[in-house]
């Protein structure tokens, strides 16, 4: 049991790490206006590893895996969130500059509400869950929505403290 789970913990650490929409829009939200902004995305964002974790604890992936349409839905839901934030950045200034000039800061709450909404239609993230939980059952003694919710908040932690840690570190950079 303990195998698995460390196995786990050491697949959602590289899927953390692996360089994708949500770490580097904490690196970035640090960088130009602090921690305190970088770490209310990373709050976002995990809150949104609930909804995933809860959907596949209630058979979502079962139902994902019969039912392929559907599945191809939320991908392409997902994809199409991932066109607009491309568009988005097609169309502002083509350099990059780590300035605040000009542009209207936000608030807290609305950087969670942004890695909140990243999280949940993260194809990367969707798939992980859907994909990869379900191999990582770790007893046949334990309810499955039990062990579905451990490793949901293992997966939480695990990325809590990496996505943290790109915030805290990334303030260093602070270009205010």
């Amino acid at each position: 049991m303990l195998e698995i789970l460390v196995s786990f913990v050491l697949a959602t650490a590289t899927l953390a790490c692996s360089p994708g929409p949500d770490n580097i829009f904490v690196l970035t939200q640090s960088i130009v206006n602090g921690k305190k902004f970088g770490l209310a995305t990373v709050a976002g964002l995990m809150s949104g590893c609930l909804i995933h974790t809860t959907l596949v604890a209630f058979g979502v992936s079962e139902l994902l895996k019969a039912n392929a349409q559907l599945f191809f839905s939320i991908r392409l839901f997902g994809a199409g969130y991932m066109l607009y934030l491309a568009y988005m950045v097609y169309k502002s200034d083509a350099s990059i500059i780590f300035s605040t000039e000009g542009v209207k800061q936000k608030t807290t709450s609305e950087l969670f509400k942004i890695g909140f909404t990243m999280n949940v239609l993260n194809p990367k993230v969707t798939i992980f869950f859907v994909a990869f939980f379900p191999q990582f059952l770790f007893s046949d003694t334990i309810s499955t929505v039990v062990q579905f919710y451990v490793l949901g908040f293992l997966f939480i932690i695990t990325s809590l403290i990496i996505f943290s840690t790109i915030a805290i570190l990334a303030e260093q950079y602070l270009i205010i």
